[in-house]
């Protein structure tokens, strides 16, 4: 492994000239150019205590910039026009049956980078959701790189393999890498944007030194990879390597593999952007979708939703496929963006309140959003195979059992399952988290003819259980229910007590 840490350069990319000045602004109220005012002398207070940390100071400008366009949304009242909103055109969402195959040749130009902010807090893990086991011992990340390592020695290239990290995740996960030594792949790290909370009730911001407590800042969503990439200087080395694309995916998508089709699609199009969309089911209602607004593609999430409309949004018929966040990213397209101050995301107002009660706000952006700024973007329409994600300990029992088999660090459904659909999957609280989960089955079900489960309450499996059609398992406040080894139910509801003990 060739390892290069870009995480922290001694000079960031800090050169670009940043044009929206308070007075260019278009407020429209005194009371936002107050806010505006009062934040930048905060923000330069925090800059004031830095000293030589260019980084940090890049980053609260960036802030600030972030910052001014949320109130000049507000001021100016900007909004969907819900009318506006037509489905994507034909040349807008590509079928991948439609698409030619590709071949190993493109590759040279290729970086893989993922998107690793998140922590294994939900699923009941301490650091990086990208350690969190899950596939014969390996985890997110022995499974990606798996496939970067594979990929190499198969077609003789040097892809290499790029973590976006946030201040979370970022020394475990420099500690993690140092495993992969041996392994025939270069990794680069480097994180993304640090940013203050903002309280609020006065839009001032938390912290009061750059040091305060960490759970005082905020990693701005995975749309500060186009901030943060060029600001690491890393946009830079890769473009000097001759790498002209970027494949982004989530760390925990394990259906997210290097697609030599989708590649050779994209440079034979030109196409500056490419969004991985599949088909919509009702376990995906909440995801962001792309449409047409005034003739050009966009992202539209939820958060950006008016509430009369969010059961339209949901809606299967009207929206009929989501945003997987598998991004093909032309590299040379990203450097004249940003030299050019253009990357203008739609802002999501993310409302949180702290331990201690207080009421913040944290402006985030999505790295889809940026398909508006590229030239020939579009989505393709792939397999539901190509969306794997692990969110929750009911994903886990899915990718752990012998629905699949892990073949060089990708995920392939079992050719014995009779339906291309995955079982619909519910675990109740007493799973939630990892351990839970583990100690409760003694090995995971056989769930080759599995369409429903649902557990809630205190259960245990036992060793070879196999679970047909559907199955409802109920165990009561008081009761306790355990499947005994190498039980089949099928179509079967399981309520009341079942004891099984050691003697």
């Amino acid at each position: 492994m060739t390892m290069a840490a870009s995480g922290n350069p001694s000079h960031p990319r800090s050169d670009r000239h940043h044009p929206q000045t308070l007075s260019m602004l278009d407020f429209k109220g005194a009371a936002y150019a107050t806010s505006a005012k009062a934040i930048k002398a905060e923000l330069d207070n925090l800059k004031s205590q830095a000293g030589a940390d260019k980084k940090f100071k890049t980053e609260m400008d960036g802030f600030y910039l972030l910052f001014t366009r949320f109130l000049d949304d507000r001021a100016k009242g900007s909004k969907l026009n819900w009318d506006k909103i037509q489905s994507p055109s034909k040349d807008q969402i590509v079928p991948y049956k439609d698409i030619p195959k590709g071949g190993p040749e493109d590759l040279a130009k290729l970086a893989v980078l993922k998107l690793n902010g998140g922590l294994g807090t939900t699923m009941g893990c301490v650091g990086p959701k990208s350690a969190i086991e899950v596939r014969d011992g390996m985890t997110f990340l022995d499974v990606s790189v798996r496939q970067i390592e594979y990929l190499n020695k198969t077609y003789g290239v040097d892809v290499p393999f790029i973590l976006m990290n946030s201040f979370n995740t970022d020394d475990e996960t420099k500690r993690i890498v140092r495993k992969y030594e041996t392994h025939k792949v270069t990794i680069h790290t480097f994180d993304q944007s640090k940013y203050p909370r903002i309280k609020k009730e006065t839009f001032l911001p938390v912290p009061r030194t750059p040091d305060a407590p960490i759970d005082q800042w905020y990693p701005p969503g995975h749309g500060d990879l186009y901030e943060s990439i060029y600001n690491s200087g890393l946009l830079d080395e890769l473009l000097s390597q001759g790498k002209e694309y970027l494949f982004v995916s989530n760390v925990d998508n394990l259906g997210a593999t290097v697609d030599l089709n989708i590649l050779h699609h994209m440079i034979e199009k030109d196409s500056e952007f490419i969004m991985e969309v599949t088909d919509k089911t009702k376990a995906d209602i909440k995801g962001g979708t792309l449409i047409d607004y005034n003739g050009q593609i966009r992202l539209l999430e939820i958060a950006q939703v008016p509430d009369e409309h969010v059961e339209d949004f949901k809606s299967i018929k009207k929206f009929h496929i989501f945003n997987t966040n598998n991004l093909w990213i032309n590299l040379k397209a990203v450097k004249k963006i940003m030299e050019e101050d253009n990357m203008d995301l739609e802002i999501i107002v993310n409302n949180k309140t702290t331990d201690n009660g207080e009421k913040v706000i944290q402006l985030e952006t999505a790295v889809g959003a940026g398909i508006k700024h590229f030239k020939n973007a579009h989505g393709v329409n792939v397999p539901r195979s190509r969306f794997l994600p692990v969110k929750s300990t009911s994903d886990l029992f899915l990718v752990t059992s012998n629905l699949y088999s892990l073949v060089h660090g990708q995920l392939s459904m079992n050719p014995k399952r009779m339906f291309n659909t995955v079982p619909l999957v519910k675990l109740g609280d007493e799973f939630k988290k990892v351990n839970n989960f583990l100690n409760r089955f003694k090995t995971i079900p056989h769930i080759l003819e599995l369409d429903h489960l649902t557990v809630t309450g205190d259960v245990t499996f036992g060793a070879d259980v196999e679970l047909r059609g559907t199955v409802i398992i109920v165990a009561n406040h008081g009761e306790r229910i355990d499947i005994p080894p190498g039980s089949i139910l099928e179509n079967k509801v399981v309520t009341g007590n079942l004891r099984i003990l050691d003697h």
